[in-house]
C-alpha cells in the first residue's frame, strides 16, 4: 500500500465524497463544503476567515460549473494570498456511485485516480522541497503569446491546459494562477512551442 501525502494545509473539497477519496491519499484536514451549503452557512464562512488567517488553504473542486462556482464564492471571501488553487483535469466519465454522468460529463474529485491526486498535491506535502522558479508569467505574457485578448486566444488556452491537464474552461485569471504554480517562465515558453 502506497504511504499517505502528509499536507500541513487544510483542503477544502466540496462534498463528503470528495474528502473520503483525499483521506485515501492524504493525512490532512479535508473540509468539505456541502456543495452549495457553503453559500448559506455563515459558520462556515466565518470559520474558513479565520482559518485562512493563520494558514494558507488549498482549494479543490470539481473542474464543472457548480465546482467554478463554489470556487468563485470562496474567493470572494478568502485573500487571495491565503488560497492555493488545485484543478483536476477534464476527464470524461462518471462516478461509480452514481447512475448517470454529471452535466458535464466528466469526472470530479471523487472520480480521480489516487496517482493524479498524489501527483497533485505532491509539491505541498510535508518535506516537499520549494520550487522556488515557478511563476513570474503575466497577464502581458498572454496577451503577447495571443493567448488574451485575441481572436483564437481561447482555443490557444485551452491547448495548453489540455497539455497541463487543467480543466479547459478556466477563466483567464484561473488559467494565469494555475500556469504560475505549475510552470517556470521557460516552462512556459516551451509549452507555446
Amino acid at each position: 500500500m502506497t504511504e499517505k501525502l502528509i499536507v500541513d494545509m487544510p483542503v477544502i473539497v466540496e462534498g463528503k465524497y470528495d474528502q473520503i477519496k483525499l483521506d485515501s491519499v492524504l493525512e490532512a484536514r479535508v473540509i468539505p463544503t456541502r456543495g452549495f451549503g457553503v453559500f448559506r452557512s455563515e459558520e462556515m464562512r466565518e470559520f474558513l476567515i479565520k482559518l485562512s488567517q493563520k494558514t494558507k488553504i488549498i482549494v479543490l473542486t470539481d473542474s464543472d460549473g457548480a465546482g467554478r462556482v463554489i470556487r468563485n464564492h470562496l474567493k470572494s471571501f478568502l485573500p487571495p494570498e491565503a488560497m492555493i488553487n488545485l484543478y483536476i483535469p477534464d476527464i470524461e466519465g462518471k462516478e461509480k456511485r452514481k447512475k448517470v454522468p454529471s452535466k458535464a460529463g466528466t469526472l470530479g474529485v471523487e472520480g480521480m485516480k489516487a496517482e493524479l491526486l498524489r501527483k497533485l498535491f505532491a509539491p505541498y506535502a510535508r518535506g516537499a522541497q520549494e520550487v522556488s522558479d515557478r511563476g513570474g508569467i503575466t497577464k502581458a505574457d498572454l496577451y503577447d503569446d495571443g493567448l488574451l485578448g485575441g481572436v483564437d486566444s481561447k482555443l490557444k488556452r485551452y491547448e495548453i491546459a489540455k497539455k497541463l491537464s487543467l480543466p479547459k474552461e478556466l477563466s483567464a485569471n484561473a488559467f494565469l494562477d494555475a500556469l504560475n504554480m505549475m510552470c517556470s517562465y521557460d516552462e512556459y515558453k516551451e509549452l507555446l512551442k
